[in-house]
């Protein structure tokens, strides 16, 4: 049995054992509530909402889906019905801000292309929601910043969408980095991206937010800083390049290699494609090496290191509501969003600096 198994089987037996003794208290059950699960609307009705959040949904213990917002007529009507969703509970991006009003939705995940992310998060807080946005945060650090003080003005709650650091095997690896169990961090080598044949998504229009860097670059970029543990001070070299260029059009980046120098002269070589499938991370220590491979999967992420196998299975969509469940959880206790709007930004500024690293042909510190 895994450890993740093993956590739940004893997490389950002690829920078990709590709701008996709940239950056997009619003082106590009259007295206590257990707190609500939080309703949730879902900004943007594409693929990653559509086969994994929706789904994912049906499974969270803290929070459920409430609502929808969508331009799209159809899928407003094949939502309703599959989830049975109530009508007041529907939004198009037209009456979006009356979302306000209805106390049913606490949080809105803004689940659009990331040109945006900006409008919607500001949006969504101006109308006293606590907000969820997927990855990239945005397309450019003032966003970033313009989101994370629309939020903290509404006293409302930012957390951005990267579900592996909610993930058990990333949460292992980083434990061993954080705690020095093999030495000093030396070296990081870290590749996330896949052949994507389309032709006309978002990801390949530059005004949308597209090329690789914003997307699935930000997963090597999260591989290079969680696994120095570090910020990176400069970027030594940056180069971007397509191979189709009938498809990446005007200089937009297919690909993307970069290494980044972090304190102490660690580096970290990064390199993520639209054109490739690569997937793996490899963090070298002074007694060793953590080797992850897939790194940033929606299932089957796993490795191994001198001190054993890195591997807690599940199935799709767990990540998901694994994320959104600790998140809820979050909003429900008051307590600090693991990966708030600040995660998000620091992000966003490497990749400012990589863009701005390619153009000159050389280094570029980190501001």
């Amino acid at each position: 049995m895994s450890k993740l198994s093993r956590r739940q089987v004893i997490k389950s037996l002690a829920l078990s054992t709590g709701a008996i003794a709940f239950s056997a208290n009619p003082l106590l059950s009259c007295t206590f509530r257990q707190p609500k699960k939080l309703g949730v609307a879902l900004v943007g009705l594409g693929y990653y909402s559509t086969d994994l959040l929706g789904p994912a949904l049906q499974q969270t213990r803290n929070c459920y889906l409430a609502g929808i917002v969508t331009g799209t007529p159809s899928k407003a009507d094949a939502w309703q019905k599959k989830y049975q969703i109530p009508d007041g509970n529907i939004y198009n991006y037209n009456n979006f801000d009356s979302i306000a009003n209805n106390k049913n939705i606490d949080v809105v995940y803004v689940v659009l292309p990331p040109s945006m992310h900006e409008e919607y998060v500001v949006r969504a807080a101006a109308a006293g929601k606590h907000v969820w946005c997927e990855k990239p945060m945005a397309m450019t650090v003032s966003a970033c910043q313009h989101m994370i003080d629309a939020c903290r003005s509404a006293k409302r709650s930012l957390a951005i969408g990267y579900r592996l650091q909610h993930e058990p095997n990333t949460q292992e690896w980083r434990g061993i980095i954080h705690d020095k169990k093999l030495g000093a961090v030396k070296q990081v080598n870290c590749a996330a991206g896949y052949r994507d044949n389309r032709i006309d998504h978002w990801k390949q229009k530059r005004e949308m937010g597209g090329g690789v860097l914003l997307d699935m670059g930000v997963y090597a970029i999260q591989g290079a800083r969680l696994g120095t543990g570090k910020e990176p001070e400069f970027i030594v070299k940056a180069v971007t390049s397509t191979t189709r260029p009938e498809i990446y059009k005007d200089g937009l980046d297919e690909t993307v290699v970069a290494t980044l120098e972090f304190p102490g002269g660690v580096i970290a070589d990064i390199k993520t494609s639209f054109g490739e499938n690569i997937n793996f991370l490899d963090i070298t220590c002074a007694q060793g090496k953590i080797h992850m491979d897939p790194y940033s999967g929606y299932a089957g992420v796993q490795g191994e290191s001198p001190l054993g196998r890195i591997n807690h299975p599940y199935a799709v969509p767990w990540q998901q509501a694994n994320q959104m469940d600790d998140d809820a959880l979050a909003i429900m206790q008051s307590k600090p969003m693991l990966v708030p709007g600040e995660e998000g930004l620091r992000d966003i500024r490497v990749v400012e600096a990589i863009y701005a690293a390619a153009r000159a042909g050389g280094s570029v510190r980190i501001s």
